[in-house]
């Protein structure tokens, strides 16, 4: 829903500088997110954490918001965006603040624990009520590139943080990575209450929350089970491993050890990401179908994850990354433009809730999985079995948007119209 101004161009200004503000707050946020990943890998020894305590860990946000999706998903639908929005950046950016206590704790694997719970709880309504602002300020033709922008803001805000946490860890102190990333969170709170209005429910009346209203639509499954096989793989493997990768493979850049390379490395992959991300929200629009851009960047990832499996130098390692963050990158956008495609306005919550679910089950599962395995069989089994997921869910892609429009390849704006029955459940 847009909020009436008198004037269409002040609307439209609005529009675009809501946009901004929670693309902005997303990024900031999520420095929390990813700045513990290659710090506690290493800080685990140190603090007499067990390997398998630093997977738990690493996974605990992920499987808090496998409880905390939907739940989010229906309040957004239920009471609008903004207050669970601020909320959630709010709780976030205290979630973060536990990192600092943590190092300094008797106990840092229950601080740890708990602040990653926390995570969880924030971030669910964060990116539930991200996607459907985007939704409610978008068109057909405007949908892929603002979700392209909103996913950069919410996905890029946590590899950011991997940068941090690699970089300042190194030359400032762990705990000064962790205060850093605190500082952002708060700002992006801050930022979030003074600047972003109401989008989705205003002038309507406020119905009950009810748990088990969830979206099992075939889109809100396809969607998601797409969003599982690549968090998978991107989020779950490639980043839980890549620090422990390069250093038995004493792979270094700049003179950096194992967690400020892995940082580089990082940042590489999230540069690829920011530029394909937008322009492939930006081409779904202009083309008019979200499905071929969505199936190139998914063989795109095939291909990078399959060079990274027997990469052993950094210009390959450098390929390998530029390749995984290009197909992260270019899925996302029109992964979330297709969903609203295809999902009516005053469900968008809750398929947003659904989708999360699912890429949280890939990312929570992925650290859990890839590390005892690399330990059990190495690293180019599991970086090569990982390669074959995105083939997976391009064949998951085209079965669930055939059941639901007639086709396999829709046009924008056909989708709903053609649609059998976009709000059919799965059996």
């Amino acid at each position: 829903m847009r909020t009436l101004l008198s004037n269409p161009f002040d609307r439209l200004d609005a529009d675009h500088a809501t946009i901004a503000t929670v693309i902005a707050s997303t990024f900031f946020v999520g420095f929390g997110g990813g700045v513990v990943f290659p710090i506690l890998p290493n800080l685990g020894a140190v603090l007499g954490i067990s390997p398998f305590m630093v997977g738990l860990i690493l996974s605990a946000n992920r499987f808090t918001r496998l409880f905390a999706n939907a739940p989010s998903g229906i309040v957004v639908d239920r009471v609008g965006t903004r207050t669970p929005f601020v909320v959630g950046l709010a709780v976030q950016g205290v979630a973060t603040a536990g990192y600092v206590v943590a190092v300094a704790s008797s106990w840092p694997s229950a601080w740890f624990l708990l602040a990653r719970v926390a995570w969880g709880v924030g971030s669910a309504l964060v990116f539930a009520t991200a996607y459907t602002i985007a939704a409610d300020l978008s068109d057909d033709t405007s949908r892929g590139t603002n979700m392209g922008l909103i996913r950069g803001g919410v996905i890029f805000g946590f590899p950011t943080g991997l940068v941090v946490g690699g970089v300042v860890s190194e030359f400032y102190g762990t705990v000064a990575a962790f205060v850093v990333a605190t500082a952002f969170a708060l700002f992006a709170s801050l930022l979030a209450y003074l600047a972003v209005p109401e989008t989705h429910v205003e002038g309507e009346p406020r119905r009950s929350v009810k748990p088990w209203d969830v979206d099992t639509s075939v889109p809100a499954v396809t969607v998601g089970l797409v969003n599982f096989t690549v968090l998978f793989a991107y989020i779950g493997v490639l980043f839980a491993t890549l620090v422990l990768f390069l250093e038995a493979n004493d792979i270094g850049v700049f003179g950096l050890d194992a967690q400020g390379t892995s940082g580089a490395f990082m940042a590489v992959t999230v540069l690829s990401a920011a530029v394909f991300m937008f322009l492939s929200g930006y081409v779904s629009d202009r083309r008019g179908s979200r499905v071929p851009a969505l199936l190139g960047f998914l063989v795109v990832t095939f291909v990078g994850l399959v060079l990274f499996a027997f990469a052993d130098t950094v210009p390959t390692l450098t390929a390998a990354c530029l390749l995984i963050g290009a197909g992260q990158g270019g899925t996302s956008g029109p992964l979330m433009a297709l969903l609203a495609d295809l999902t009516p306005d005053d469900s968008m919550g809750r398929a947003v809730g659904t989708n999360n679910v699912f890429g949280d089950v890939g990312g929570g599962l992925g650290p859990m999985v890839s590390l005892p395995l690399v330990d059990a069989v190495g690293f180019w089994p599991v970086y090569v079995a990982c390669a074959v997921l995105p083939l997976v869910a391009g064949g998951i892609l085209l079965v669930g948007v055939h059941r639901v429009t007639g086709q396999f390849v829709p046009r924008v704006g056909e989708e709903k119209t053609g649609a059998r029955s976009a709000t059919e459940s799965v059996d």
